[in-house]
């Protein structure tokens, strides 16, 4: 097993639309009526989108490949969480997954390491996450990163509302 972590360019939005549709089904999938995860996976995932984030220069997706296979993600980029405190120049994890049979091996603090370096390269500034009310090994992975709970709000897949937290890390 050879692991490499890489920044994804615009020519990875098959991989990532793909990626990022199979970890989210294999993580939560089971909580949703099938119409609202497909409508979620259609629209939140789809190929064109993926390839205008990875295009966008404020936004940075890295994958973790074994042996040349994407097992797992992390996408950042400028805060977009309904919270009245995020403010211009903030940075917000987007998403962090990983495959079933390469979690709980370091590979997710891997990437989250880059991530943040990412974000944190021109100096301190104030980062988001949001997290599923329910996900704790989430929320406690974020934690030892320094975020914590400042918020709330609705999560919508497809029709489904999830209660999110909105966790927060202060410049500095």
């Amino acid at each position: 097993m050879t692991l490499a972590i890489r920044r994804a360019t615009a020519q990875d939005a098959h991989v990532v639309s793909a990626l990022a549709a199979t970890t989210f089904t294999e993580t939560f999938g089971a909580l949703y009526p099938p119409d609202d995860l497909a409508a979620f996976l259609r629209e939140a995932y789809a190929v064109a989108r993926q390839r205008t984030i990875l295009s966008h220069p404020d936004y940075a997706v890295w994958l973790l490949e074994d042996d040349g296979e994407a097992v797992g993600h992390i996408a950042a980029g400028p805060c977009g969480l309904p919270h009245p405190d995020a403010a211009p120049g903030d940075g917000e994890i987007k998403r962090l997954y990983l495959r079933q049979g390469w979690q709980n091996g370091g590979h997710g603090a891997r990437l989250m390491d880059a991530a943040m370096d990412w974000l944190l390269r021109d100096g301190p500034r104030t980062l988001w996450v949001g997290v599923w009310s329910e996900n704790h090994g989430a929320q406690r992975f974020y934690g030892r990163y320094g975020f914590g709970k400042v918020g709330e709000y609705l999560f919508p897949v497809g029709a489904t509302r999830d209660l999110e937290f909105i966790l927060r890390r202060p410049a500095g």
